[in-house]
C-alpha cells in the first residue's frame, strides 16, 4: 500500500476517527520513531497499520454501541482543574506507595491480554516498557505468554489479574504460578459474570484462514493452549468461570495465597462497601474499559461515591478513559490512590514494542509531573479534592 493509499485508509477508519474524536483532534500521519509521540494519541496511525484488523477492532471496541467506552474517556471532561498559584514547585514529589512498595509515578499498566497480538514480543515488551518508567505491570490470565517468561523482563513483582474458572482446580493453579513467580496483589476481576454483547469487535470477524498464536484458534481448547497462563492445564477444564464471582469464591481464593487481593470491577458505592466488609485490600473502580456493561457511566463519574465509601482504608485504584496526565490528576484529587492505563500502552507497543510502550508513559507520566507544578501541588499527598470541581452545564 503507497503512502497516499495508506493515509486515505487511515482517514477513513472509523475506529481511528472514534479515538481521535475522543481526543478532540484529527487522525495523524504514522509516526517516525517512538521519541517523536508529542501525546499518547499519535501512536494511532501506525499501530492501527501494523495489527490485523480483527485485533484492532477487539482492541478498540467495547459493548453494545460502544457507549460505555465514550463515557469513560468523556467524563474527564467533566472535571476542571482549580490551580494554585504562588508555590514553590520547583522541587516536587510524583511517588506514591501501595501495599508498603513506593512507585515513582500513580501510573500503572492495566492487565490486557494476548499481547502477541500487537506485537510480536507480547507481555516481554510490555514488560520492559513498564520497566524503563518504574511503572507496575498487571499481568493479565489471557497473556500470550507465561508468568514466569515475563517477571524476568520486569526485573520485579508484578501484579496478577485473575479470572475465575469454571473449574476451581485451574483458578488454584493459576495462583499457585503467579505466587511462584513472585507476583505480590492478585486482581480479581469481577465485572464479567456473563458474556457482553461486543458488536465491534464481532465485526472485525474471527480469523479463520490460518491458525493465530497470539490470539485464537478454532476452538475455545486452542485459545487456551494459544495463552501461556494455560500451559500444562487440560485445555478441557480450561473456562472462565461466566457467573458471578462471589464472596464465598474470592475467601476460597484467599486461602490459597499470601498475595494481596483486590477487586476488580467495583462501579458503586454499594459494592466497595461490601469489599470493605469482606476484607479486600484494595479496589479497582472499572467496567472493563467498556467492555462489560454498557451503563454509559464512566468510571470517573463512579468515583465520587466510591472514595466516599471506602473513606481512606484501603487503596482505591481506577481505569477507563485514562489518556492524558491531567487525567491522572484528576482522579487522585478526587480521592483515587492510582490509576490504571489500557489502550495507549497498547497502541504504544503495537507501533514501537517495548519503546512505544516507554514511550507512552513518559509522555503521561511527564504531562502528570507537569499538571501538579501547574496546580501549585508539591508531592501526590497534597493533591485534595480543593484542586478540581464539576464543570458547570
Amino acid at each position: 500500500m503507497n503512502r497516499r493509499r495508506f493515509l486515505r485508509h487511515l482517514q477513513q477508519s472509523p475506529l481511528l476517527a472514534l479515538a481521535a474524536q475522543m481526543a478532540g483532534q484529527q487522525p495523524k500521519k504514522a509516526l517516525a520513531t517512538a521519541k517523536d509521540a508529542l501525546d499518547v494519541f499519535d501512536f494511532l496511525p501506525l499501530a492501527e497499520k501494523n495489527v490485523q484488523s480483527q485485533h484492532w477492532a477487539y482492541l478498540m471496541g467495547g459493548s453494545d454501541d460502544d457507549g460505555t467506552v465514550r463515557a469513560n474517556a468523556n467524563a474527564h471532561a467533566q472535571w476542571q482543574i482549580r490551580a494554585r498559584r504562588q508555590v514553590d514547585v520547583d522541587q516536587i514529589d510524583t511517588s506514591i506507595t501501595l501495599f508498603g512498595q513506593r512507585h515513582a509515578y500513580p501510573i500503572l499498566v492495566a492487565p490486557a491480554a494476548a499481547h502477541q497480538a500487537f506485537h510480536a514480543e507480547g507481555e516481554v515488551a510490555t514488560a520492559r516498557g513498564a520497566k524503563a518508567r518504574g511503572a507496575q505491570m498487571i499481568l493479565s490470565t489471557n497473556a500470550s505468554l507465561q508468568v514466569r517468561e515475563v517477571a524476568p523482563a520486569f526485573g520485579g513483582p508484578l501484579w496478577y489479574q485473575l479470572y475465575t474458572q469454571a473449574e476451581f482446580e485451574v483458578s488454584k493453579r493459576l495462583v499457585g504460578a503467579a505466587e511462584q513467580a513472585g507476583c505480590t496483589v492478585l486482581a480479581i476481576t469481577v465485572d464479567s459474570a456473563t458474556g457482553s454483547n461486543r458488536v465491534t469487535a464481532n465485526r472485525g470477524g474471527v480469523k479463520t484462514e490460518q491458525r493465530c498464536r497470539a490470539c485464537h484458534g478454532l476452538t475455545q481448547a486452542d485459545y487456551y493452549k494459544e495463552h501461556g497462563m494455560f500451559e500444562g492445564i487440560d485445555p478441557a477444564m480450561a473456562k472462565a468461570g461466566g457467573r458471578a464471582v462471589t464472596w464465598t469464591l474470592v475467601e476460597r481464593l484467599r486461602a490459597l495465597t499470601k498475595m494481596k487481593i483486590v477487586i476488580k470491577g467495583i462501579m458503586t458505592a454499594e459494592d466497595a462497601a461490601n469489599c470493605l466488609r469482606n476484607g479486600a485490600d484494595g479496589i479497582v473502580v472499572s467496567n472493563h474499559g467498556g467492555r462489560s456493561e454498557n451503563s454509559l457511566q464512566g468510571t470517573m463519574e463512579a468515583l465520587p461515591e466510591i472514595v466516599e465509601t471506602i473513606n481512606g482504608r484501603i487503596p482505591v485504584l481506577i481505569d477507563g478513559g485514562f489518556r492524558r496526565g491531567t487525567d491522572v490528576f484528576k482522579a487522585l484529587a478526587i480521592g483515587a490512590s492510582a490509576i490504571c492505563i489500557g489502550r495507549p500502552y497498547i497502541w504504544g507497543l503495537s507501533a514501537f514494542g517495548a519503546e512505544g510502550v516507554e514511550r507512552v508513559l513518559e509522555l503521561m507520566q511527564t504531562e502528570f509531573a507537569t499538571t501538579m507544578k501547574l496546580a501549585g501541588t508539591i508531592s501526590t499527598r497534597h493533591i485534595s479534592p480543593l484542586h478540581v470541581r464539576r464543570r458547570m452545564m
